[in-house]
Protein backbone atom coordinates (compact mmCIF):
# COMPACT_ATOMS: atom_id res chain seq x y z
CA UNK A 1 0.00 0.00 0.00
CA UNK A 2 1.21 3.49 -0.84
CA UNK A 3 2.34 5.66 2.05
CA UNK A 4 0.17 8.52 0.79
CA UNK A 5 -3.20 8.93 2.54
CA UNK A 6 -5.42 9.68 -0.42
CA UNK A 7 -3.94 7.01 -2.68
CA UNK A 8 -4.29 4.48 0.14
CA UNK A 9 -7.90 5.38 0.89
CA UNK A 10 -8.67 5.28 -2.86
CA UNK A 11 -7.25 1.77 -3.06
CA UNK A 12 -9.37 0.58 -0.13
CA UNK A 13 -12.45 2.24 -1.59
CA UNK A 14 -12.12 0.41 -4.91
CA UNK A 15 -11.55 -3.07 -3.49
CA UNK A 16 -14.55 -5.32 -4.12
CA UNK A 17 -13.78 -8.43 -2.07
CA UNK A 18 -15.10 -8.02 1.47
CA UNK A 19 -12.23 -9.60 3.41
CA UNK A 20 -9.64 -7.77 1.31
CA UNK A 21 -11.36 -4.43 1.89
CA UNK A 22 -11.54 -5.01 5.65
CA UNK A 23 -7.83 -5.84 5.74
CA UNK A 24 -7.03 -2.77 3.65
CA UNK A 25 -8.91 -0.49 6.06
CA UNK A 26 -7.15 -2.05 9.04
CA UNK A 27 -3.74 -1.35 7.47
CA UNK A 28 -4.82 2.17 6.49
CA UNK A 29 -5.94 2.91 10.06
CA UNK A 30 -2.83 1.43 11.65
CA UNK A 31 -0.50 3.42 9.40
CA UNK A 32 -2.43 6.67 9.86
CA UNK A 33 -2.56 6.40 13.64
CA UNK A 34 1.17 5.57 13.72
CA UNK A 35 1.95 8.66 11.63
CA UNK A 36 3.17 6.59 8.67
CA UNK A 37 0.90 8.19 6.05
CA UNK A 38 1.41 11.60 4.45
CA UNK A 39 -1.43 13.67 2.98
CA UNK A 40 -0.77 15.17 -0.46
CA UNK A 41 -3.65 17.63 -0.69
CA UNK A 42 -2.69 18.56 -4.27
CA UNK A 43 -3.19 15.01 -5.55
CA UNK A 44 -5.94 14.80 -8.21
CA UNK A 45 -9.40 13.63 -7.14
CA UNK A 46 -10.79 10.86 -9.33
CA UNK A 47 -14.54 10.58 -9.89
CA UNK A 48 -15.76 7.21 -8.65
CA UNK A 49 -18.96 6.02 -10.31
CA UNK A 50 -19.39 3.01 -8.04
CA UNK A 51 -17.75 2.02 -4.79
CA UNK A 52 -16.14 -1.38 -4.51
CA UNK A 53 -18.64 -4.01 -3.37
CA UNK A 54 -18.48 -7.80 -3.77
CA UNK A 55 -19.27 -8.97 -7.30
CA UNK A 56 -21.90 -11.32 -5.90
CA UNK A 57 -24.03 -8.42 -4.60
CA UNK A 58 -26.90 -7.78 -7.00
CA UNK A 59 -28.05 -4.15 -6.88
CA UNK A 60 -31.76 -3.59 -7.47
CA UNK A 61 -34.38 -0.89 -6.93
CA UNK A 62 -35.12 -0.46 -3.19
CA UNK A 63 -38.66 -1.77 -3.70
CA UNK A 64 -37.22 -5.12 -4.86
CA UNK A 65 -35.08 -5.73 -1.77
CA UNK A 66 -36.62 -8.76 0.03
CA UNK A 67 -38.53 -8.07 3.23
CA UNK A 68 -39.80 -10.97 5.32
CA UNK A 69 -41.29 -11.45 8.76
CA UNK A 70 -38.70 -11.54 11.55
CA UNK A 71 -40.35 -14.56 13.13
CA UNK A 72 -38.86 -16.79 10.44
CA UNK A 73 -35.25 -17.78 9.76
CA UNK A 74 -35.63 -16.33 6.26
CA UNK A 75 -36.84 -13.04 7.70
CA UNK A 76 -33.89 -12.68 10.05
CA UNK A 77 -31.49 -13.58 7.22
CA UNK A 78 -33.08 -10.89 5.03
CA UNK A 79 -32.67 -8.30 7.79
CA UNK A 80 -29.10 -9.41 8.52
CA UNK A 81 -28.24 -9.11 4.84
CA UNK A 82 -29.77 -5.64 4.67
CA UNK A 83 -27.77 -4.52 7.72
CA UNK A 84 -24.60 -6.07 6.26
CA UNK A 85 -25.09 -4.04 3.09
CA UNK A 86 -25.68 -0.85 5.08
CA UNK A 87 -22.49 -1.41 7.07
CA UNK A 88 -20.45 -2.25 3.97
CA UNK A 89 -21.79 0.89 2.29
CA UNK A 90 -20.88 2.88 5.41
CA UNK A 91 -17.27 1.65 5.10
CA UNK A 92 -17.17 3.03 1.56
CA UNK A 93 -18.81 6.31 2.56
CA UNK A 94 -16.27 6.89 5.34
CA UNK A 95 -13.39 6.08 2.98
CA UNK A 96 -14.85 8.44 0.39
CA UNK A 97 -15.11 11.19 3.02
CA UNK A 98 -11.37 10.72 3.60
CA UNK A 99 -10.45 10.56 -0.08
CA UNK A 100 -12.69 13.23 -1.60
CA UNK A 101 -12.21 16.22 0.69
CA UNK A 102 -8.81 17.86 0.85
CA UNK A 103 -7.27 20.59 3.00
CA UNK A 104 -9.24 19.64 6.07
CA UNK A 105 -7.62 19.52 9.54
CA UNK A 106 -5.69 16.36 10.31
CA UNK A 107 -8.28 15.37 12.92
CA UNK A 108 -10.94 15.25 10.20
CA UNK A 109 -9.10 12.34 8.54
CA UNK A 110 -8.49 10.70 11.92
CA UNK A 111 -12.22 10.82 12.64
CA UNK A 112 -13.35 9.31 9.34
CA UNK A 113 -10.67 6.65 9.28
CA UNK A 114 -11.83 5.65 12.77
CA UNK A 115 -15.42 5.55 11.50
CA UNK A 116 -14.36 3.33 8.58
CA UNK A 117 -12.60 0.96 10.97
CA UNK A 118 -15.62 0.76 13.26
CA UNK A 119 -17.94 0.11 10.30
CA UNK A 120 -15.60 -2.77 9.38
CA UNK A 121 -16.06 -4.14 12.91
CA UNK A 122 -19.85 -3.92 12.52
CA UNK A 123 -19.68 -5.70 9.17
CA UNK A 124 -17.55 -8.49 10.65
CA UNK A 125 -20.12 -9.01 13.42
CA UNK A 126 -23.06 -9.17 11.02
CA UNK A 127 -21.32 -11.28 8.36
CA UNK A 128 -20.16 -13.67 11.07
CA UNK A 129 -23.73 -14.17 12.22
CA UNK A 130 -24.86 -14.65 8.62
CA UNK A 131 -22.26 -17.40 8.22
CA UNK A 132 -23.53 -19.10 11.37
CA UNK A 133 -26.94 -19.22 9.66
CA UNK A 134 -25.44 -20.76 6.53
CA UNK A 135 -25.55 -17.55 4.45
CA UNK A 136 -23.17 -14.79 3.39
CA UNK A 137 -23.22 -11.21 2.16
CA UNK A 138 -24.19 -11.29 -1.51
CA UNK A 139 -26.82 -14.04 -1.44
CA UNK A 140 -29.70 -11.52 -1.53
CA UNK A 141 -30.25 -8.35 -3.61
CA UNK A 142 -29.42 -4.93 -2.17
CA UNK A 143 -29.69 -1.30 -3.31
CA UNK A 144 -27.15 1.50 -3.65
CA UNK A 145 -29.36 4.52 -3.03
CA UNK A 146 -27.19 5.67 -0.12
CA UNK A 147 -24.01 5.74 -2.20
CA UNK A 148 -25.60 7.50 -5.17
CA UNK A 149 -26.98 10.37 -3.11
CA UNK A 150 -23.69 10.69 -1.25
CA UNK A 151 -21.51 10.87 -4.34
CA UNK A 152 -23.69 12.63 -6.89
CA UNK A 153 -25.30 15.18 -4.61
CA UNK A 154 -22.66 15.86 -1.98
CA UNK A 155 -19.38 16.80 -3.63
CA UNK A 156 -18.98 19.76 -1.26
CA UNK A 157 -17.79 18.76 2.21
CA UNK A 158 -20.44 21.06 3.73
CA UNK A 159 -23.21 19.26 1.87
CA UNK A 160 -21.70 15.84 2.57
CA UNK A 161 -21.47 16.42 6.33
CA UNK A 162 -24.99 17.85 6.44
CA UNK A 163 -26.75 15.18 4.43
CA UNK A 164 -24.90 11.87 4.64
CA UNK A 165 -24.14 11.37 8.35
CA UNK A 166 -26.95 13.64 9.58
CA UNK A 167 -29.80 12.52 7.29
CA UNK A 168 -29.07 9.35 5.34
CA UNK A 169 -27.09 7.43 7.96
CA UNK A 170 -28.91 9.07 10.88
CA UNK A 171 -32.09 7.32 9.80
CA UNK A 172 -30.64 4.29 11.55
CA UNK A 173 -30.87 6.14 14.86
CA UNK A 174 -34.64 6.32 14.43
CA UNK A 175 -35.35 2.75 13.33
CA UNK A 176 -32.72 0.63 15.10
CA UNK A 177 -34.23 0.73 18.64
CA UNK A 178 -37.48 -0.73 17.32
CA UNK A 179 -35.53 -3.27 15.30
CA UNK A 180 -33.60 -4.33 18.41
CA UNK A 181 -36.86 -4.80 20.31
CA UNK A 182 -38.46 -6.91 17.56
CA UNK A 183 -35.36 -9.07 17.09
CA UNK A 184 -35.07 -9.65 20.84
CA UNK A 185 -38.72 -10.74 20.92
CA UNK A 186 -37.86 -13.50 18.44
CA UNK A 187 -35.30 -14.83 20.92
CA UNK A 188 -32.29 -14.03 18.72
CA UNK A 189 -30.28 -12.40 21.51
CA UNK A 190 -26.98 -12.43 19.59
CA UNK A 191 -28.46 -10.45 16.70
CA UNK A 192 -30.11 -8.01 19.12
CA UNK A 193 -26.82 -7.50 20.97
CA UNK A 194 -24.99 -6.76 17.70
CA UNK A 195 -27.64 -4.22 16.71
CA UNK A 196 -27.22 -2.60 20.14
CA UNK A 197 -23.46 -2.22 19.52
CA UNK A 198 -24.14 -0.73 16.09
CA UNK A 199 -26.71 1.71 17.50
CA UNK A 200 -24.28 2.89 20.19
CA UNK A 201 -21.48 3.46 17.69
CA UNK A 202 -23.70 5.07 15.06
CA UNK A 203 -24.69 7.81 17.50
CA UNK A 204 -21.00 8.69 17.69
CA UNK A 205 -20.59 8.50 13.91
CA UNK A 206 -23.48 10.87 13.30
CA UNK A 207 -22.08 13.16 16.00
CA UNK A 208 -18.80 13.19 14.05
CA UNK A 209 -20.73 14.40 11.03
CA UNK A 210 -22.46 17.05 13.16
CA UNK A 211 -19.15 18.34 14.50
CA UNK A 212 -17.55 18.65 11.05
CA UNK A 213 -20.68 20.19 9.58
CA UNK A 214 -20.55 22.90 12.23
CA UNK A 215 -16.81 23.31 11.69
CA UNK A 216 -17.26 23.99 7.97
CA UNK A 217 -20.18 26.35 8.69
CA UNK A 218 -17.95 28.25 11.12
CA UNK A 219 -15.11 28.51 8.59
CA UNK A 220 -17.56 29.85 5.98
CA UNK A 221 -19.31 32.19 8.45
CA UNK A 222 -22.63 30.38 8.06
CA UNK A 223 -25.33 29.78 10.63
CA UNK A 224 -25.38 26.00 10.96
CA UNK A 225 -29.10 25.62 11.73
CA UNK A 226 -30.19 27.87 8.88
CA UNK A 227 -27.76 26.13 6.54
CA UNK A 228 -29.09 22.71 7.52
CA UNK A 229 -32.62 23.93 6.79
CA UNK A 230 -31.57 25.33 3.40
CA UNK A 231 -29.81 22.12 2.37
CA UNK A 232 -32.75 19.92 3.39
CA UNK A 233 -35.06 22.03 1.24
CA UNK A 234 -32.64 21.98 -1.70
CA UNK A 235 -32.10 18.22 -1.65
CA UNK A 236 -35.47 17.10 -0.27
CA UNK A 237 -36.32 14.99 -3.35
CA UNK A 238 -32.99 13.14 -3.21
CA UNK A 239 -33.34 12.41 0.49
CA UNK A 240 -36.68 10.67 -0.06
CA UNK A 241 -37.60 8.10 2.62
CA UNK A 242 -34.67 9.11 4.82
CA UNK A 243 -36.73 12.13 5.84
CA UNK A 244 -39.67 10.09 7.09
CA UNK A 245 -40.38 10.31 10.79
CA UNK A 246 -40.79 9.77 13.61
CA UNK A 247 -37.33 10.86 14.69
CA UNK A 248 -35.64 9.47 17.81
CA UNK A 249 -35.19 12.69 19.75
CA UNK A 250 -32.86 11.41 22.48
CA UNK A 251 -30.54 9.64 20.02
CA UNK A 252 -30.50 12.61 17.65
CA UNK A 253 -29.68 15.06 20.44
CA UNK A 254 -26.86 12.76 21.55
CA UNK A 255 -25.65 12.75 17.93
CA UNK A 256 -25.30 16.52 17.86
CA UNK A 257 -28.65 17.76 16.60
CA UNK A 258 -30.18 20.84 18.16
CA UNK A 259 -33.84 21.24 19.12
CA UNK A 260 -34.25 23.66 16.23
CA UNK A 261 -32.80 21.14 13.76
CA UNK A 262 -35.23 18.49 15.02
CA UNK A 263 -38.06 20.94 14.43
CA UNK A 264 -36.74 21.51 10.90
CA UNK A 265 -36.59 17.74 10.29
CA UNK A 266 -40.16 17.28 11.50
CA UNK A 267 -41.30 20.10 9.23
CA UNK A 268 -39.63 18.58 6.17
CA UNK A 269 -40.56 14.96 6.97
CA UNK A 270 -42.87 13.04 4.67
Amino acid sequence: MSHELFHSSWRCLNIRAADEKLDCVQILAERWFLGKLDADHDAPIEQLEEAGIPESVQLVHPARVPRRRLGSQEGRVALLHAVAHIEFSAINLALDAVYRFRNMPSHYYTDWIRVAAEECYHFRLISGLLKQMGEHYGTLPAHDGLWRVAVYRAGDVLVRMALVPRVLEARGLDVTPGMIRRVRETGDIRFADILTIIFRDEIRHVRTGSEWFRYVCSVRNLDSEDTFDTLLRKYVDDLNAHLSGPFHKEARLSAGFTDKELTILNHEAY
